[in-house]
């Protein structure tokens, strides 16, 4: 069983997704930062200062107006629209770069394939035109 379990683990395409795994949650924590320590604070500048992640709904009356959110969720339950905005702009963020790294990707791949086939050797030419001479004489 130990024999199986480490062929299973060392397959190559089992390594390859816990290396993607691992690059995804590096990435995800660098796009998270990016969304609330870069974007959000310039569309809270153009909409006046607004902070998103302050923006909720009270569905309790326990919770006392005008507190932080996260004050809010610790008095009562509450509805986080503008924790909501913040991780939907974080996916849209996530899934436009995934699609720009895959465009690029799939450049570079059709590039490759477009490459002319390598110069043949002239006694390979050569020879490919002697063939091509004796399959035109006629037969006798």
């Amino acid at each position: 069983m130990l024999e199986e379990f480490k062929k299973f683990a060392l397959r190559g395409n089992v390594v390859d997704l816990a290396v993607g795994v691992i690059i995804g949650a590096a990435f995800g924590a660098i796009v998270t930062s990016a969304v609330q320590d870069l974007f959000m604070p310039v569309i809270g500048a153009i909409t006046g200062g607004l902070d998103f992640s302050n923006y909720y709904i009270a569905l309790s009356s326990s919770v006392q107006k005008g507190a932080a959110y996260a004050d809010a969720k610790k008095q009562g339950a509450v509805i986080g629209y503008g924790q909501f905005i913040t991780v939907a702009l974080n996916f849209m963020i996530v899934a436009f770069v995934l699609f720009l790294v895959i465009r690029a990707m799939n450049r570079l791949v059709s590039r490759e394939e477009a490459k002319p086939a390598p110069e043949l050797p002239a006694d390979v030419k050569i020879l490919t035109e002697i063939r091509d001479l004796l399959a035109t004489k006629p037969a006798r």
